[in-house]
């Protein structure tokens, strides 16, 4: 198994907000550096592969996905805020509650707030490099599966992606990696199934591909009645247009068990297998496991080796996209373990 990992992302590290220094994993802002390095250092450890560098594929593949005025505030950004003389980093705290503000403001402030939707994606000088580094890695991992390089590959993308819509980022998520991968794939003439295993809803990658019949999305997660991202990620909502019946949304309640996750995780493959896709893409949150970080779940390590197990058996190329997961002590571990199971170590 091939991974893509690129180290630039340790350049946004949010461990100083407005001020106040934040110890790295408490749960004031747990997306930090060193999830990707501790990630890194296991799986190189585990010696599943080469690690490499990923390609540059331009600024293309993420425009197709994300609207021009949110790509362009995000990268400018940190540079206005300092000309302003405001404090950096910069924290989103206003945000417009049209959809389509009449009037786009001169502060940066009030341009975040039409193109963000919460306050978990703090905006640092190299913001935007580590994001962009962070989607070319999942489109080099892409790329390698559709050249039949690998049957699958591992994009150790950071920071995660699948909380970023079409025009709004959040959730601590910028660019949606996952997406910007499978619109790579579907315009090569490849059907694209992303399986989404986070803990939370993945609210930016429904949204980009709601109105689609080329890109299946399935999503199990923690029940959004109860926890974010709150408003989306509902079992009625099944796409709309050319997209209706290529959404399935699998909300669990609080507490839910191994053996009630892979129920639903068997219809979700079940619903991927009735679409008949070429490539499969898998966004891994091992949040999924009890006490790995805001998770109400009950699932143990062990189970991650059975989900990676059932992926591989499903037979496809598939691209792993990484997401959440938060306890540091075991985060590498928990990664680890889902790649024995795809890997059958």
């Amino acid at each position: 198994m091939h991974t893509f990992y690129d180290p630039q992302h340790i350049q946004h590290d949010p461990v100083q907000l407005q001020g106040f220094l934040m110890p790295q994993g408490t749960a004031h802002y747990r997306e930090s550096a060193v999830r990707g390095t501790l990630i890194h250092e296991a799986v190189k450890a585990a010696k599943f592969g080469p690690i490499t560098n990923p390609g540059d594929f331009g600024i293309e593949p993420i425009a197709e996905i994300h609207e021009h005025q949110m790509l362009t505030i995000m990268q400018n950004a940190f540079q206005q805020m300092q000309q302003e003389g405001g404090a950096v980093p910069i924290i989103p705290n206003t945000f417009s509650i049209r959809n389509t503000p009449t009037h786009k403001p001169y502060a940066i402030q009030g341009q975040l707030g039409m193109v963000c939707f919460d306050t978990f994606s703090p905006i640092l000088e190299y913001t935007w490099q580590a994001a962009y580094w962070s989607a070319q890695t999942a489109v080099s991992a892409a790329a390698l599966i559709l050249a039949g390089g690998e049957r699958h590959t591992f994009a150790l993308c950071r920071p995660p992606g699948h909380h970023a819509s079409h025009n709004k980022f959040g959730g601590c998520c910028y660019l949606n990696n996952a997406a910007i991968a499978a619109n790579w794939l579907a315009q090569q003439g490849q059907r694209v199934a992303i399986l989404d295993i986070d803990c939370f809803h993945g609210n930016g990658t429904q949204d980009i591909f709601y109105g689609r019949s080329d890109v299946l999305f399935c999503s199990i997660h923690a029940d959004p009645l109860r926890t974010y991202p709150y408003y989306w990620g509902f079992a009625d909502e099944f796409g709309a247009g050319a997209g209706l019946n290529y959404n399935f949304n699998f909300p669990l309640p609080s507490k839910c068990d191994e053996f009630h996750y892979m129920e639903a995780f068997d219809e979700a493959l079940f619903k991927i297998r009735q679409f008949v896709p070429d490539v499969m893409l898998v966004s891994l949150g091992v949040d999924i496991v009890a006490l790995n970080g805001n998770t109400s779940f009950q699932l143990p390590p062990s189970a991650l080796a059975r989900l990676g197990a059932k992926v591989a058996a499903f037979d496809l190329p598939t691209v792993i996209v990484q997401e959440g997961g938060y306890d540091l002590t075991v985060l590498g571990e928990h990664v680890v373990t889902f790649m024995k199971g795809l890997c059958g170590d």
